[in-house]
């Protein structure tokens, strides 16, 4: 237990229950769980929470894989603005990477992970993989390991790099930097592609998993080899490749804010760019429009994910959250992060979610305690259900 149970921070009426969860979860975890909890109910902040040693409200933990949301929010944008074309060939954009055998790859097969462009053959260092640049002009060329379109498979650490080099050859701009001028800046929104020196300070280490002998004996029944598809998507074949947990520790990987991996974020900059792209919040207007939101939650990609060998459902360059979460209207999207992280904006109960935990959780991925509280924000937003149609923005 210790000092980590009690959680701080504020809830609005209605939603003590949630705290109340949070605060089970903490004691259960022990005294040096540390974590934030935010939820936004129709453009208003509702949860607000923080617990554990050293973290406060804004503290920045690392992102790790909800950094794909923070990416394809730009590419939702310029697709909005027919910018993008979600049916052109991603070689019309970039013709270096129209060659073999991914001459027809659409950017819609792209951001559903259906191109079989998980990982290089050689692996890449840790200097390449935090260098989105790098990424695409290694990846360019690659055959990739499936056909393209016959299958999917989690992209996981290349997957904004190859989209962020379609934005990039398009506007002559990086992801990070459309993220930065037209999400984070105008919208206030604590999410960082990139984190300046300035901010540094409030960046919290993350911490590796607690090992059990239990848990290190399933780890080891569920390993996969390094040259598997599984082990090339998380460079896992490349002899000096750091462990997955450590990823957001290197201030080069802070610095450069790799698009599929590498955002640094607080719980509250999570939640608030999921509101701001489905609700008017403080004033500006939805990110996106409705129809945009609905394609880029739209399934494109269901059952057996080569590279995790998991049950998945994927929109465009999200999640269907909702099929994670079965609680969560239809067209929920977001996007979830190896750390513990998930973030998710759900258009028809105008609900968005940020959770971010500093310690590894087990299994790594969205933390098992996201069901509990998102059951608990629901039964609490449930409580106005009745009006909640009268916000359809």
């Amino acid at each position: 237990m210790g000092n980590g149970s009690a959680p701080q921070g504020s809830v609005a009426d209605g939603f003590r229950a949630v705290r109340d969860e949070f605060a089970a979860v903490a004691a259960e975890e022990g005294g040096d769980f540390a974590a934030q909890l935010v939820a936004y109910r129709h453009g208003e902040r509702v949860v607000d929470l923080w617990t554990g040693p050293e973290i406060i409200g804004d503290s920045l933990l690392g992102a790790y894989s909800a950094s794909k949301g923070a990416a394809h929010l730009v590419v939702a944008l310029l697709v909005q603005e027919g910018v993008l074309g979600l049916d052109r060939k991603v070689g019309h954009y970039w013709p270096e990477f129209g060659v073999a055998g991914k001459q027809d790859v659409t950017l819609r097969d792209l951001l559903s992970h259906r191109a079989g462009l998980v990982g290089a053959d050689a692996g890449f260092t840790l200097d390449e993989l935090t260098d989105d640049r790098v990424v695409a002009e290694r990846l360019a060329g690659q055959r990739p390991y499936w056909r393209p379109g016959s299958a999917f498979g989690y992209h996981a650490l290349v997957i904004a790099a190859l989209t962020g080099e379609v934005v990039r050859r398009t506007t002559g701009r990086t992801v990070q930097e459309h993220f930065a001028e037209r999400v984070r800046d105008p919208y206030g929104v604590d999410f960082h592609l990139g984190l300046p020196d300035d901010q540094e300070h409030r960046y919290l280490s993350a911490q590796p998993m607690t090992p059990t002998p239990e848990r290190l004996a399933e780890l080891a029944a569920r390993a996969t080899g390094p040259d598997s598809l599984s082990g090339i998507a998380f460079n896992r074949h490349h002899p000096r490749n750091p462990e997955l947990w450590r990823l957001p520790n290197f201030r080069s990987v802070r610095a450069a804010g790799p698009a599929s991996f590498g955002g640094v974020a607080s719980a509250r900059g999570m939640a608030r760019m999921y509101a701001a792209a489905i609700t008017p919040t403080d004033g500006l207007a939805p990110l996106l429009k409705p129809d945009t939101a609905a394609e880029f939650a739209q399934i494109h990609s269901v059952g057996p994910d080569l590279v995790t060998r998991e049950h998945k459902a994927f929109g465009l360059g999200f999640h269907a959250t909702s099929e994670v979460y079965p609680v969560l209207g239809q067209g929920a999207f977001g996007h979830s992060g190896a750390g513990g992280q998930q973030a998710f904006a759900d258009p028809r109960n105008g609900l968005a979610y940020g959770y971010t935990r500093r310690r590894f959780p087990f299994p790594d991925g969205p933390a098992p305690e996201n069901g509990r509280l998102i059951r608990a924000l629901y039964a609490a937003a449930g409580g106005s259900r009745s009006t909640s149609h009268g916000h359809g923005h």
